[in-house]
């Protein structure tokens, strides 16, 4: 009997877990998204991957374990999964996932959907430290950044995943130096299109639990003055103003100042 799935598949067992649908479609990249590395090629080019049930193999519990099993595989686009037990919720026959969200740390294959997040947030907001197309990122040295998250104690990024697409992100950075190995800098951002669905907030409250387990017990951030939905964020998970930094950004030809907000974990 298998006592334990591979760890890369706990975020797609969570997304399961939390499922109630007759039914569940998934891309290929959706799922990929959930796990934060790349299927197997195995997944792509045999049917029999996803058919499995019996060890040595223990991607399928993720699914199984949820009372899922796969109906349907069209190899290397989507996988249909279905759920038999008695426990359904009557009228839960759509295909589309109902606002599952996954939160998790970013791994290196998740380095392009990474740069297009960016790209899409700063284009959408006037509220980011980049405009549209001002940030200038590449594939390597995203996952070099990665790489460096994984290796420090104190530095994180977490992406929220939600029915499998990418929504938003939370950084947090540490130090620099032994003296404030304490505290944390937070960045926060957020795709429109996903915008009141908590992601934002589920970001926050992963990034202080975790905070919390590593040590850190100060989180600082700034934002820009007239981000009224942001501020009113962080005042809920009680941030407080520490100051103002006067004409600190340059916006559109106009300057714009920043609140300094922080608080103790």
């Amino acid at each position: 009997m298998v006592k334990k799935m591979e760890k890369k598949y706990i975020p797609l067992a969570s997304f399961f877990a939390e499922a109630s649908q007759k039914e569940i479609a998934l891309t290929y990249t959706e799922i990929e998204n959930i796990v934060g590395q790349q299927l197997p090629n195995a997944a792509y080019l045999n049917s029999s991957w996803w058919k499995k049930t019996k060890p040595p193999a223990t991607h399928f519990l993720s699914w199984l374990d949820s009372e899922y099993t796969v109906k349907e595989i069209e190899l290397g686009r989507s996988v249909t999964f279905t759920k038999e037990s008695d426990e359904v919720e009557v009228g839960m026959v759509s295909t589309k996932p109902e606002n599952i969200l996954i939160i998790r740390p970013v791994d290196v294959d998740d380095a392009r959907s990474i740069i297009n997040l960016h790209q899409d947030i700063d284009a959408e907001s006037n509220f980011m430290l980049f405009g549209k197309d001002e940030r200038k990122m590449t594939v390597q040295s995203i996952r070099k950044q990665i790489v460096e998250w994984k290796k420090t104690e104190k530095s994180r990024m977490f992406v929220g995943i939600l029915n499998g697409h990418f929504a938003g992100f939370l950084l947090l950075l540490a130090g620099p130096s032994p003296r404030t190995n304490h505290r944390a800098s937070l960045v926060l951002g957020v795709r429109q299109a996903f915008s009141g669905k908590s992601v934002g907030t589920s970001l926050m409250y992963k990034a202080e639990s975790w905070a919390k387990a590593v040590g850190i017990t100060r989180i600082e951030l700034t934002v820009v003055e007239e981000n009224e939905r942001a501020i009113s964020l962080y005042k809920k998970f009680g941030y407080t103003v520490e100051g103002t930094r006067n004409n600190s950004l340059l916006i559109q030809d106009q300057y714009v100042n920043e609140l300094y907000m922080a608080k103790k974990v």
